[in-house]
C-alpha cells in the first residue's frame, strides 16, 4: 500500500519573488475560475486548461506546468461545488481564489536539497532555506516520493511549504496479527485504549471538555446578544475566529492523542488496532443526545482522529480494522450480557454477573475482543473475507 503525508515546511523569504507568484496565480485561477462559472456547470481539467493556457502563459507570464496546476485546480474546485449543490448543501456560484496558496509539480517547479528549497518563480529559480529542517529530515532520505505540493503564505506573513510525499509500505494482514488494540473515542474523554494484555490507558479527558465548553460559551453570548449585534459583521468575525481558534485546538490536541495512542500500540507489541466505523454516527446519534450537549457532539472530530491514528499506526507497521460498533458500550465484556441497564453515565456495572469498571474502558475493551474475534474468522475461512467488509461480520 502506499502511505501519503504533508510535510509543513517553513520557509526562509527574504524577497517578494514568492508574494509576486502568489498573487499572479491567483489571478490566473481567477480568470480560469470566470470561465468555468460561465460554462454553468463542472468543466474538465483538460478543456479548461485549453480555455486559458495561452492567456496564462502569455499575459501572467506563468510558466507552462503552473498554467496546467491553475486548470486541474480550478476544474476540482467546481467538481467539489457540485458534488455539495447535488446533496443541497451549496449553490452554483462564482469562485473566488485569495493569493494565499499555488501548487507546484517536483522536479518542474520545485526540488529538495539538503536544507533548501529550490522552487521556480516569475523571476526564474529561486532557493530558501528549510527553517525547520532537522524536524523533516527523515523524509529526505531517498525513500519518499515528492508529489504536487503547495507554497502557502499564513495569516502570520510567515511563508511554508506543504511537501506531499508517498511511500510504499508492505499491507499488514490481520490475519497475521497476535496482539490486538481497541480504540473507543468519546465526549468525555477523547480516547481510551485497552490491549489484548488487559493493558488500558485513557487519552485526553476534562480538560478537553472544559476548553470546548468555554468556546461554546463565547459562542452562546454572542449567539444570544441579539438586537443589533447579531448578524453584523463584527460579531460574524468573532464567530469566526472562535470557529478557527477551536479548529486549530482540535487538530493539535488530535495529532498528539493519535501519537500516543500509536506509541503506547508500539511499547505494548500491538500488531492490530481496532476502531468503531463512525460512518454517519453524527446522524444515528444526534437525536440521542440532549440538547445542552447537542453542540459538544456534533462539533466534535470524530473522524479525524481516527484518520491520524490510522495512518501513524500504518507508518509503524500496525494493521487498521473498522468494526461495528453497535453495543460496544453496553456489552459486558465478562459475560457478554447486552443491557442499556448495564452503563450508568461513565460508570458500567454488568446487571447479570456484577462486573464494574469505567464505561469507556468496557468500549475499548469490546472493541478489542471483537477486532481479535474478526482475526479468527478470517483465518478460519482462509482470509477470504477482506478486512474493509470486517464490519458487516458484526452487523
Amino acid at each position: 500500500m502506499q502511505l501519503i503525508k504533508t510535510i509543513v515546511l517553513k520557509l526562509d523569504v527574504p524577497d517578494n519573488d514568492l508574494a509576486e507568484l502568489l498573487a499572479t496565480f491567483s489571478r490566473g485561477m481567477n480568470y480560469a475560475s470566470q470561465i468555468a462559472f460561465d460554462i454553468g456547470k463542472p468543466i474538465g481539467s483538460g478543456q479548461l486548461q485549453k480555455a486559458t493556457y495561452k492567456h496564462l502563459r502569455n499575459n501572467l507570464n506563468l510558466k507552462s506546468q503552473m498554467a496546467c496546476n491553475v486548470a486541474r485546480q480550478v476544474s476540482g474546485a467546481y467538481k467539489t461545488l457540485q458534488s455539495q449543490i447535488d446533496k443541497k448543501e451549496s449553490e452554483w456560484q462564482l469562485l473566488d481564489f485569495d493569493p494565499t496558496s499555488a501548487t507546484f509539480s517536483f522536479e518542474r517547479d520545485f526540488g529538495i536539497s539538503g536544507d533548501t528549497l529550490s522552487i521556480t518563480t516569475l523571476a526564474g529559480r529561486r532557493r530558501y532555506k528549510l527553517l525547520n529542517y532537522r524536524y523533516a529530515q527523515r523524509y529526505f532520505d531517498g525513500s519518499w516520493k515528492y508529489l504536487a505540493s503547495k507554497l502557502c503564505l499564513h495569516k502570520n506573513g510567515a511563508y511554508f511549504f506543504h511537501l506531499a510525499c508517498a511511500k510504499d509500505i508492505p499491507d499488514r494482514n490481520i490475519v497475521d496479527a497476535s496482539t490486538f488494540m481497541g480504540v473507543d473515542v468519546g465526549i468525555n474523554c477523547l480516547a481510551v485504549a485497552s490491549t489484548t494484555d488487559k493493558q488500558c490507558k485513557f487519552f485526553a479527558g476534562g480538560e478537553i471538555k472544559n476548553h470546548r465548553n468555554i468556546r461554546s460559551k463565547e459562542r452562546r453570548r454572542l449567539q444570544k446578544a441579539g438586537g443589533r449585534y447579531l448578524g453584523t459583521r463584527s460579531s460574524m468575525r468573532t464567530l469566526k475566529k472562535i470557529a478557527g481558534r477551536e479548529t486549530r485546538f482540535m487538530t493539535a490536541v488530535n495529532h498528539k492523542v493519535s501519537k500516543d495512542l500509536v506509541k503506547f500500540a508500539t511499547d505494548n507489541g500491538v500488531s492490530a488496532i481496532g476502531m468503531e466505523d463512525l460512518t454517519d454516527i453524527r446522524k444515528r446519534t444526534e437525536n440521542k443526545v440532549s440538547t445542552e450537549f447537542r453542540y459538544e457532539h456534533s462539533s466534535w472530530a470524530f473522524r479525524q482522529l481516527q484518520a491520524f491514528v490510522e495512518y501513524k499506526a500504518k507508518e509503524a507497521g500496525i494493521a487498521v480494522i473498522y468494526i461495528n460498533p453497535e453495543y460496544t458500550s453496553q456489552t459486558c465484556p465478562r459475560c457478554n450480557h447486552i443491557s442499556r441497564n448495564n452503563r450508568r453515565g461513565v460508570a458500567f456495572r454488568c446487571e447479570k454477573c456484577g462486573y464494574e469498571t469505567h464505561a469507556d474502558r468496557v468500549g475499548a475493551m469490546n472493541i478489542e475482543h471483537r477486532t481479535r474475534d474478526l482475526r479468527y474468522i478470517l483465518e478460519s475461512q482462509g482470509g477470504l473475507v477482506s478486512p474493509p467488509d470486517a464490519t458487516r461480520l458484526f452487523a
